[in-house]
């Protein structure tokens, strides 16, 4: 055996994951791991969260819909009225979806602290959870904010220019509003994947919310590609699973209440119709809760691949995991790292070809 070489030995795996850099098939499966061992927190938090907004919607919107002699009244009332009716909608599921957003964006952060910890293999429950995260839960909602504002302002100004130019152009401009409307669909994905890792940094790196943003777009450049697969594949499999069993259970559900609904008689189409569209949107909303859990779970394993990957993150965690259990009720991966406060927030990156493979 030549001098200085020795047997191979594998990289510690002292949770949910090897340290070292993750496979498609690792990184799934460290995810279900980590949710399984974790379903108060994971599970249960998503469930939760995603029931309430449920409940909002039906409540909200089937309300205004359905609520009896809603619809006869409306087609005698004055047009103020009936435009007052409709924006009532448009801003409730304008609000809906706010929420939503925000709340999506929250539970992808706060899903990181039961996953990274479960790569020292601890624990974490539902309270525990809650309790790590923090003050954390603010700046996720102020992420989500931002992106929503940035959103906001960049569709404003596409619409504006895409009218200026159907003004000038006129029939002329069908082919460039078409054009520029997949340049906006691709330039969104683009950015979607970019930033896609900003909860996760903004968790585990204790950064603020435009530093997140600034660290997730570093950690994917060159990984662009990598990335939009991982995360494409894991929603198509979750997406498919979802619909495969809550798509029969939710149409067996409405078909029992309309079997039981007189149409003629609008009292009853309101008293059947939103008791069936809650039942069914608690359904969906349960099986998309644990689709949702398992994809951030995905994401945050894929941050710190990423990490391992361009700046040596396994070497931390090794040094990390025989202390963890000792360190702290609330510790998370990096933790060594972050409690220094004179040096960087993360470890110094050895250079592009680390882990490049």
């Amino acid at each position: 055996m030549p001098h200085g070489f020795g047997p191979y030995v594998a990289p510690p795996k002292p949770g949910v994951i090897p340290l070292r850099p993750l496979g498609l098939g690792e990184m799934l499966d460290g995810a279900f791991q980590a949710c399984r061992k974790n379903a108060g927190a994971t599970f249960g938090s998503a469930v939760i969260i995603q029931v309430v907004l449920s409940l909002l919607t039906v409540l909200l919107l089937g309300g205004l819909l359905f609520a009896p002699g809603q619809l006869e009244y409306l087609e005698s009332a004055p047009d103020s009225e009936a435009l007052g009716w409709a924006a009532s909608i448009m801003g409730g599921a304008s609000v809906l979806s706010l929420l939503n957003i925000i709340a999506v964006l929250v539970l992808q952060g706060v899903l990181v602290i039961p996953i990274a910890r479960a790569i020292f293999n601890l624990k974490t429950g539902f309270g525990s959870m809650w309790r790590i995260a923090g003050k954390k839960i603010w700046s996720l909602i102020g992420l989500g904010l931002v992106m929503i504002v940035s959103v906001t302002i960049l569709v404003g100004v596409f619409v504006v220019l895409m009218v200026l130019a159907v003004i000038a152009l006129e029939e002329q401009s069908i082919a460039l509003v078409i054009i520029s409307v997949l340049a906006l669909l691709a330039l969104g994905v683009w950015i979607t994947v970019k930033l896609a890792l900003a909860p996760a940094a903004l968790i585990l790196d204790g950064t603020g919310v435009f530093s997140s943003l600034g660290r997730s777009w570093t950690l994917v450049r060159g990984n662009w590609w990598r990335t939009f697969g991982i995360l494409l594949l894991t929603t198509v499999i979750v997406q498919v699973i979802v619909s495969v069993v809550s798509t029969p259970i939710s149409v067996v559900a409405s078909l029992l209440f309309s079997m039981n609904t007189d149409l003629a008689d609008p009292d009853a189409v309101f008293t059947q119709t939103v008791p069936a569209l809650l039942v069914t949107s608690l359904i969906a909303a349960v099986f998309a809760a644990i689709g949702l859990a398992f994809q951030a779970a995905v994401t945050s394993l894929l941050y710190v691949d990423l990490r391992i990957r361009r700046e040596g993150f396994d070497i931390t965690l090794m040094k990390e995991h025989e202390s963890a259990a000792s360190a702290g009720a609330g510790v998370l991966p990096g933790y060594s790292v972050r409690k220094d406060r004179n040096g960087p927030s993360h470890p110094p990156a050895p250079g592009p070809g680390y882990w490049s493979s």
